[in-house]
């Protein structure tokens, strides 16, 4: 059975993985940045990277004693490429051309996207291409039509901020601490969603598109007026998103593309009421909803270790060459949002 080793580095969590060519996780380690970023209320890029270096090596070893087994074991070297901080991407993927470069074992350059894309696959293997998949994370917010590995068509994307990015920042407007999409969560299972009147942006349209600046702005506002308690403003903020999530996705369920399941990956996907919304919206089309468990949702190696399966089962292997990318488009023929468009 192929065994891969997978290297994620692209934000605050540095992370290795050992994954089978089935699916079975034979070790997963990971070390976490919150304390070291959470005086300054979001990632530092040159802490992160700094921080990379220094824990990727031992996580590996570790790993491999965890799985009980020795770099020569391992057949396929899967790292990380992009999209995220650059630093920190190169500190894995330099890390993995260098392994694969001693061991001689083929390298995949991961799509840090393609990893939460295809994570649902991991976690249920009966899940089948075409899906639906919501991508939600602190830097991304799509809708794509995933057809394989390599293989997606971009049905929309955000317009300016993504959807963790909005949490995030609202967390740190309502004083929430840090990391804010668990946070604002917590916050809001205290609040009533029904107490602040926030925008729902381009809810309804015709355009596709995602857009969460407007509903920021307007968090900002309803804090500084005093008004409301932060437990309110963080429910009706989230109740806000889910409308907003829902809707776009609604949109898109009722355009006739073949789907097999909608499926919801990223790190917002672990927020429990936004789950519980896409389930009920793909039981009411009659589809199969797959998310992947929390832990698998969040920035890890086992959603890299998979994607380089994938990939190397589809014979797309990389050569020493291939660069780090702080911006890499899982579907580049898309054509560009409108607005921003920086995250498309």
């Amino acid at each position: 059975m192929t065994i891969i080793l997978g290297l994620e580095s692209s934000c605050d969590e540095t992370a290795a993985a050992l994954v089978t060519a089935r699916g079975d996780i034979l070790a997963h380690r990971l070390a976490t940045q919150e304390e070291a970023h959470r005086p300054y209320g979001g990632v530092v890029p040159e802490i992160a990277a700094r921080a990379h270096v220094e824990v990727l090596t031992p996580l590996i070893a570790g790993a491999l004693a965890d799985a009980k087994l020795t770099l020569d074991q391992v057949d396929v070297i899967a790292a990380t490429a992009g999209p995220g901080l650059i630093g920190g991407v190169m500190v894995g993927l330099v890390t993995g051309k260098a392994l694969a470069h001693a061991a001689k074992k083929p390298l995949i350059a991961v799509n840090h996207l393609e990893g939460h894309a295809l994570s649902p696959r991991l976690a249920d293997p009966t899940l089948q291409f075409p899906y639906l998949l919501l991508l939600v994370s602190g830097g991304h917010c799509q809708l794509l039509h995933v057809k394989g590995p390599g293989a997606y068509a971009r049905l929309a994307t955000t317009i300016d901020d993504a959807a963790g990015e909005a949490f995030d920042k609202t967390a740190k407007l309502l004083g929430l601490g840090y990391p804010g999409g668990p946070a604002v969560e917590l916050a809001a299972a205290c609040g009533d969603p029904g107490a602040v009147p926030l925008p729902r942006p381009l809810l309804g349209t015709s355009e596709p598109h995602f857009s969460f600046a407007g509903l920021k702005s307007a968090v900002m506002r309803a804090a500084q007026s005093g008004a409301y308690r932060v437990e309110d403003i963080a429910a009706s903020f989230q109740q806000a998103v889910i409308d907003c999530l829902i809707d776009r996705t609604a949109r898109q369920l009722g355009a006739g593309l073949p789907a097999n399941a909608l499926v919801v990956a990223g790190g917002v996907a672990a927020n429990k009421p936004i789950r519980a919304a896409l389930e009920a919206l793909a039981h009411r089309h009659d589809l199969r909803f797959v998310a992947p468990p929390l832990w698998l949702c969040t920035d890890n190696a086992a959603m890299i270790a998979w994607a380089g399966a994938e990939r190397h089962a589809a014979g797309l292997i990389d050569d020493l060459t291939v660069p780090a990318r702080p911006r890499w488009p899982l579907d580049p023929a898309a054509e560009k949002a409108r607005g921003a468009g920086v995250k498309a």
